[in-house]
């Protein structure tokens, strides 16, 4: 059974590389080069202008090429992984898979390029040739003591950062680890013995770090193969290794390791025994780091040392050392400030920063990637996980301004604050076109109740609002599932102390509630014990009845259910004093910038009445975002052509729109291409009333503007911003069930921002 596993695993690893087209890059093209015109700005005659530009100034290739953003993660294949030296091609794959970690986490541009070339001396001189490429080289899987000499040679001729990875982002990353194991232990390092197995490049580096980070050189005890490395030794000596050498005699690991704090592996499977580990001190730090089997085995290390605090280098164990931590944001940090070289500074800030993280809450979206798993500062989280996306925005900054403090940046960035959000940005697609609304939503500080209080969504929400924000969350739910929940989570907050909650099974308002909706409701057929049912059971009409009594500012509901279900209760208790769901208003974030589509959810086939309200309602809040509406009412008739259903109603609500002369843009009924681009519209019908694409697409019903809403977000990678329900002055919102956290957080936000704020 387990041969078949292996089996099938190997050749699923195989797949993954053959299928659909052979490798994991491809190289596309960033201009268009659709015509002659393109073609002769792209290549000749037009390209001769960007060469002599660069020609004339260097510093503007950054400009006018891809090097300012373009690594080149190089290799020779002689210490590759744990499969050693197996030559440059057969490094192909993992160089591959490098470049690709660059692009996924950081948006970087990487070539693999793999070298038949053992000589160090010589390897060094054809990286260094290499400059006018590329922004920065990543020296990758080349074996020690080679790998110092290239990396020493390419440092000192190269004005680019050269960065070995397997030394110095291994030692970043266990820095990082260590820093926060020394806080669970309760311990300092300059006061811990440290022993150490291994003296290859990552080993050394390691050491060298946590020097740099207070342990005493002469508290470490460095063993290899030949044993502990001590003054005199000449079997498998190197300088790196000279360095650590102990007074005395030779010694074996067994005889070294009593009385030590921590232990560093970065060697083979099975060099530390349980006995071993017994003899360490109380709360002994074991990092056993070797590929792909440890030094030990942590339920062995944890069989004598239950209070052990373990890494490994695999991620079916806490604590994985993993270098994409590091790597991708140092290098984007170094690249985006133009930094000649990575020092010591940068890479500290970076182990400030990584440490840091992982004592801070775990993002929601590290934990729906790793869904299961309980991730809160201990023991058995002492470093993020690689796809928490607040590594980029994080590191990078700090590694920028490590850089322009030690003078090595040569175009340090204006405001590092402007940068990190450029960078947020970057990873939380949502994050820049929010910035209005949650700078709107902190003039005030609003009670915001969510009606599924017990969701792991409506949690971290709830978490990040009391972080970021001043409003006030309100969760509707059981005390004892959510307190569970949080617990499970590893989120900081609880019931009563940080956030109110509402028990619908047992609330001292609940005779005022069941009272209030069979007031409102007597007339509609709605009984006492009916009212009592519904509110002891029905979390939206709850929600909406605490809105109504104004004991919250605004609810959100609809994580689970369908949408017109919520919006029927929302409707029977707050539509009131004029105020009725106008429509629901979608933002869709897409790689060519942002759309607006409506009415999404509401009114299935709406009056021209209704769409001319739908349309005022949209421009109204597309202002909260900061942006200019352009709006089109969209329709399978085009400009009169046809007398459908859609295209009648879309002219009434012209015709509507018209007679009220609103202060923006609008235009109608149209396709939608004719909406998207200026040269169909002018072909069709030149006198507009807007220049360039529409922003905001209006359909005559809800079929239309759902489907598209669902293409975009399943075929175009687009992300959603809302629902946002318009027409009822912010005071609820029914979001869908596929919404995330980050999305219940922007709702929230909308939710949060006063009406004054934006009319």
């Amino acid at each position: 059974m387990e041969e078949t596993r292996q089996e099938n695993a190997r050749q699923a690893a195989l797949d993954y590389h053959e299928f659909p087209q052979p490798g994991k890059l491809e190289v596309r093209a960033t201009k268009p080069l659709a015509n002659g015109r393109d073609l002769s700005r792209a290549y000749s005659p037009g390209v001769a202008e960007a060469c002599l530009e660069i020609k004339a100034d260097a510093s503007t290739a950054r400009r006018y090429t891809s090097r300012g953003n373009l690594v080149a993660v190089v290799s020779n294949g002689t210490a590759v992984l744990g499969l050693g030296n197996i030559g440059a091609l057969a490094s192909k794959p993992v160089m591959e898979g490098k470049a690709v970690l660059f692009k996924k986490f950081a948006g970087i541009d990487c070539f693999d390029i793999e070298l038949d070339e053992k000589d160090p001396v010589k390897l060094a001189e054809i990286v260094c040739a290499l400059e006018p490429t590329f922004g920065a080289i990543n020296l990758e899987d080349i074996k020690a003591p080679d790998c110092f000499i290239v990396e020493k040679l390419c440092r000192e001729r190269m004005n680019i950062p050269v960065f070995h990875d397997d030394q110095h982002g291994t030692a970043i990353v266990v820095g990082a680890a260590a820093t926060n194991a020394m806080l669970v232990a309760g311990k300092k390092f300059e006061d811990i013995k440290l022993v150490s197995t291994g003296g290859g490049a990552a080993g050394i580096a390691c050491l060298n770090m946590l020097v740099k980070l207070g342990v005493r050189r002469e508290n470490i005890w460095l063993c290899d193969l030949a044993g502990l490395v001590h003054e005199g030794r000449e079997e498998e000596m190197t300088p790196q290794k000279a360095e650590f050498a102990q007074p005395g005699g030779p010694r074996s690991l067994a005889d070294v390791i009593e009385g030590a704090d921590m232990f560093l592996g970065l060697s083979g499977p099975g060099v530390l025994t349980p006995e071993m580990v017994a003899r360490m001190t109380p709360a002994p730090i074991v990092f056993a780091l070797a590929n792909p089997t440890p030094e030990i085995a942590p339920d062995l290390a944890r069989s004598v040392a239950p209070d052990a605090i373990i890494a490994t280098g695999r991620s079916d164990f806490p604590n994985q050392v993993n270098n994409v931590l590091c790597f991708p944001f140092i290098f984007r940090g170094a690249l985006d400030v133009g930094a000649t070289e990575i020092n010591d500074e940068m890479k500290l800030a970076c182990i400030e920063g990584i440490a840091a993280l992982a004592r801070a809450t775990t993002s929601a979206e590290a934990a729906a990637a790793y869904s299961g798993e309980r991730m809160s500062f201990g023991r058995d989280y002492l470093i993020p996980k690689p796809f928490d996306p607040r590594l980029m925005g994080v590191i990078a900054p700090a590694v920028a301004r490590a850089a322009m403090e030690t003078g090595v940046a040569t175009r340090p960035v204006a405001d590092i604050a402007t940068y990190k959000q450029k960078l947020d940005g970057s990873v939380f697609r949502s994050s820049l076109i929010m910035r209005p609304v949650f700078e709107a939503a902190s003039s005030a500080s609003r009670r915001i109740v969510f009606a599924e209080g017990e969701d792991e969504r409506v949690l971290r929400t709830a978490n990040a609002l009391l972080e970021e924000t001043t409003d006030k969350p309100i969760l509707i739910g059981r005390p004892e599932v959510v307190e569970t929940r949080l617990e499970r989570a590893g989120l900081p907050i609880r019931p009563g102390r940080d956030f109110e909650v509402v028990n619908p099974e047992n609330d001292p308002r609940y005779r005022d509630y069941w009272g209030t909706y069979h007031e409102l409701m007597q007339r509609d057929g709605v009984t006492p014990d009916l009212a009592r049912a519904i509110m002891r059971t029905n979390t939206t009409a709850i929600a909406a009845i605490m809105v109504y009594r104004e004991e919250a500012d605004s609810m959100i509901c609809g994580t689970f259910g369908q949408y017109l279900w919520h919006l029927k209760y929302i409707r029977q208790v707050l539509s009131r004093d004029g105020r009725v769901p106008i429509g629901a208003l979608s933002l869709m974030i897409l790689e060519e910038g942002p759309l607006f589509i409506a009415d999404t959810q509401v009114n299935p086939e709406p009056t021209p009445e209704q769409i001319a309200e739908t349309v005022i309602a949209s421009a109204r809040h597309v202002r909260r975002f900061g942006m200019v509406p352009q709006v089109a009412l969209c329709s399978h008739s085009q400009f009169g052509n046809l007398d459908t259903s859609s295209g009648m109603r879309m002219r009434k609500a012209l015709e509507i729109l018209d007679a009220r002369k609103p202060d923006f843009a609008y235009e109608g009924e149209m396709h939608v291409d004719a909406a998207l681009d200026q040269s169909t519209r002018d072909r069709i019908f030149p006198n507009a009333r807007f220049q360039g694409p529409a922003n905001v697409l209006i359909f005559a019903d809800a079929d239309a503007a759902s489907g598209i809403r669902n293409i975009l977000k399943m075929r175009a990678n687009g992300l959603e911003v809302g629902p946002i329900l318009m027409g009822l002055a912010n005071r609820a919102h029914v979001v869908t069930p596929s919404i995330t956290t980050r999305g219940l957080l922007n709702i929230s936000a909308l939710a949060g921002t006063p009406v004054a704020q934006y009319g």
